[in-house]
């Protein structure tokens, strides 16, 4: 420990209360001696900022437009968005231990490979960032990370059955914590809550499919009802939004949900109940102790609890639905920022320990 203060990456913090014999000394992780890059995706923006070793913002959040699909470049421009940041933000590289990134899609954390998203030719992904800005990258899907900040500081840290929790955004993603863990399933990519199919006859999914979860009730898909709805006649404050982008229109119609707009309030419920209807499956198969709703959609959580819950008191076997708890996060839409930061503690270890077995080898 004395090394370690000397070394400047602890601090002595006084003498904890005794608890019947000598009061013990309390120590602390130094917290400007070290800084992590911690990206948040989505299909459609980027999210990034530098935070020190607890949890602390030290730059403001650059909030960048990074669209995935169907973008055969998005890799460097993620990489250039990573390195500007560095830049603009005079960080010293030194300090900073890794990179943490949250995405959607298909990640392999073994592999550091995203099969959906963010081709990276020969390399990994990982291994790509790596190289071009030279500090370590640890990637993971981004509902996993939102589950993860969860565990470790929110609404599943005190719970020890199963949890899961809900990343309600332009998809609507599922983290599933089970014994204290993350579960990723048997190939790592369990909880495509998305994909569970509603409707047999609704509208074509991203994976091509008809009638998915996403297809029906993401934030991105009620923003479209909602334009649709207005063009038809419908009248509500959101009308007088000018719709640059389904981004924008999205975030416009919670806003609207949040000031007791009718119709937004309306267009949300109904794709609230939908969802309701999917987790009543899932509790079904998993039996949780709760369901944590987390990620962009927390800031209209109080309103879709209702209609969700309407839709649990339907689908669900009572003896199921009256022992779980539904809980609106308390960390929202920073979860997979703060994920983010946990996945590159978690990982740098085993990272510097490759990095000398490797190195040993030549």
């Amino acid at each position: 420990m004395n090394h370690l203060i000397d070394m400047g990456f602890v601090t002595e913090q006084g003498y904890a209360p005794s608890s019947g014999g000598r009061r013990p000394l309390m120590y602390a992780l130094k917290a400007d001696r070290l800084y992590m890059i911690t990206v948040a995706m989505d299909q459609l923006s980027t999210r990034i900022v530098t935070v020190d070793v607890v949890n602390n913002y030290v730059t403001p959040v650059d909030v960048l437009e990074l669209k995935l699909l169907n973008n055969p470049d998005s890799l460097q421009s993620l990489t250039t968005l990573i390195a500007d940041h560095i830049e603009s933000n005079e960080l010293d590289k030194e300090k900073i231990i890794g990179i943490g990134i949250g995405m959607p899609g298909f990640v392999s954390i073994k592999e550091g490979v995203n099969h959906t998203y963010l081709p990276a030719g020969d390399k990994s992904l990982t291994q790509y960032i790596t190289d071009e800005i030279g500090l370590p990258v640890f990637i993971d899907n981004d509902s996993s990370l939102i589950a993860l900040s969860e565990l470790k500081f929110g609404a599943a840290r005190a719970i020890n059955e199963a949890t899961m929790v809900i990343n309600l955004g332009w998809g609507i993603g599922l983290g599933m914590i089970i014994d204290g863990k993350l579960f990723r399933g048997a190939t790592g990519y369990a909880g495509e809550l998305s994909h569970i199919p509603i409707i047999e006859d609704g509208k074509i999914c991203s994976c091509g499919k008809q009638g998915c979860l996403e297809a029906e009730a993401s934030l991105l898909a009620v923003a479209e009802k909602a334009l649709e709805g207005i063009k038809n006649g419908r009248r509500s404050s959101f009308q007088h939004f000018v719709a640059e982008s389904k981004l924008e229109a999205a975030d416009a119609l919670m806003d609207a949900a949040v000031m007791g707009d009718q119709f937004a309030v309306e267009v949300l419920s109904e794709a609230a109940y939908q969802i309701g209807r999917a987790l009543s499956i899932l509790i079904h198969i998993m039996n949780p102790k709760a369901i944590v709703i987390s990620g962009r959609g927390v800031k209209i959580g109080k309103i879709m609890a209702a209609p969700i819950q309407q839709a649990l008191n339907k689908y669900c076997i009572p003896r199921l639905a009256n022992e779980m708890d539904l809980i609106i996060s308390e960390i929202g839409f920073d979860a997979e920022l703060i994920g983010a930061a946990i996945l590159v503690m978690e990982n740098f270890n085993d990272y510097k320990e490759e990095t000398v077995d490797s190195a040993s080898t030549f």
